[in-house]
Parts: structure tokens; sequence; C-alpha cells
């Protein structure tokens, strides 16, 4: 008996389903999944070599903290200042108003020195002991214009900047940092044998030269620029210049 055209196949009887078109699909989804991966890999841009944050109280040697050079201040005495006659009265003091409009005068102890002008207005400048340094010394040049007949007041007493620096004790490729942080730094040997990294917090500039030796400047508190160097140090590390290199640059000098 002849099967109808309608009539089904038997449940017994096996299909063979085809094994090489759900091969292929695979294999075309998982090319175009890795093809979409590579093209992404490849479209992000470089992230900047910055070690994890976690490794900076560590890779931090604690006899490298940096040394105060500078302490610059200012304060206010509330009164109008005669310079010609604290100049002809006061010791240690200059005042040539076509150089300069305020007048300048030393201390011994602490060893600083101080612009007066005419408004009341003092800045001090010199300190590298500590910050107390510039207080007591401020304090000194508002004593002396009390001597002299002014009623000066020691007021609105303030540090304006703090300058420190260190030796990291290896030689630092500038090249590769200033590449590599590009948004902070800016290197012109041409210009200055330094490079010029401005941070955003703490708000201190560094000025890092190849030999190792780095200023801090800009700072407020003493807290600024010991943490500004805690961050930089570990990036520095990363670009520290090998003795070989060093060797063979002798060598052909």
């Amino acid at each position: 008996m002849a099967n109808r055209p309608d009539q089904k196949l038997k449940t017994s009887d096996p299909i063979e389903q085809p094994t090489t078109t759900s091969t292929t699909q695979a294999e075309i989804n998982n090319s175009h999944q890795t093809s979409t991966e590579t093209t992404y890999l490849t479209l992000q841009p470089p992230t900047p070599a910055v070690p994890p944050e976690t490794d900076l109280e560590s890779d931090y040697p604690a006899d490298l903290l940096p040394q105060i050079q500078n302490v610059v201040s200012t304060f206010n005495v509330r009164c109008t200042l005669d310079l010609y006659t604290i100049a002809n009265k006061a010791r240690n003091s200059e005042y040539n108003p076509k150089r300069f409009a305020a007048l300048i005068m030393r201390v011994r102890s602490p060893r600083t020195t101080a612009l007066i002008f005419s408004s009341g207005k003092i800045v001090c400048t010199g300190a590298k002991r500590c910050l107390e340094d510039s207080r007591l010394a401020s304090r000194k040049y508002a004593r002396i214009i009390q001597k002299l007949g002014y009623p000066a007041k020691f007021t609105q007493f303030q540090i304006q900047n703090i300058v420190g620096s260190c030796d990291v004790k290896f030689r630092i490729r500038l090249e590769g940092l200033v590449l590599a942080h590009r948004r902070f730094c800016s290197y012109e040997p041409e210009l200055f044998p330094g490079l010029i990294y401005r941070m955003v917090q703490p708000k201190v500039v560094l000025l890092i030269f190849v030999s190792g030796k780095v200023v801090l400047t800009g700072a407020r508190v003493k807290s600024d620029i010991d943490e500004a160097f805690k961050i930089i140090y570990p990036n520095l590390k990363i670009f520290m210049k090998s003795s070989t290199s060093t060797d063979n640059k002798d060598a052909e000098t």
C-alpha cells in the first residue's frame, strides 16, 4: 500500500539533523563576538601608568621626607608707615623707592627678610626650619615697628607659600613621565631643565629634575607637601633610569 503524501512519519524513525549548519553558526557567532571585543579593546584610550593607591605607603621610604626650604607669610600692623623714617631709625633695613616700593628689613634669629609696605602690610620670607619660625619672625618685625612709635598690631597672619625639597637618589626619565601624565606636566628642556608637574589634589606644583631632585611649592600647610610627595614618588620609581643606560651614555660621552 503506497504512502499518501500527507502521511506522517513514524515516531520510531530517527530524524537526522544537519550538524554542519549549527556548528557553522556557532563559529560565526564566536568570530563576531571576538571581532567585537577586539574592536572595543582597540578603541579604548590608553590609561596612564599610575600605581594603585594601596601601594603608596609601602613604597614610600620614611627617610625621604621633604625638608622645608622657605616659608612665605603675610600679616598686617593696621597703621600707616613712613618708610623713610623707619629706614633711618631701624638697623638692617634699606629703602630705595626707585627700585622697589617696599622697605627691606632683616633679622638674624630666625634668619628672615621682611618686605614692609607703607599701607601696613608686611611679607615675611626666608624661614627654613619650621612654620613657627615664620610666625616668630613676623612678631619681631611688628615689635620693631612698635618701638619706633607706631601703634602697630600683629593681625591677619597667614602662611601663603611653603617650599620644600628632597632627593629621591635615582635618575628619572622625564620624557616618559611627561608622556604618561601629559595632562599635568609641561617639559621644555630648551627653556627650563626641570619638568613642571601641577598636581590637582593637593594643589601643589612640583619641579622634577633628571638628577632626582624634587622641589615642591604652592602649599599652605606642611601636610600637603608630604602628601604630594607620597603620591608622586611611586610614579618616579616607574620612570627610574637604569644604571646600565646611564653607564652607556657616560661611555659614549
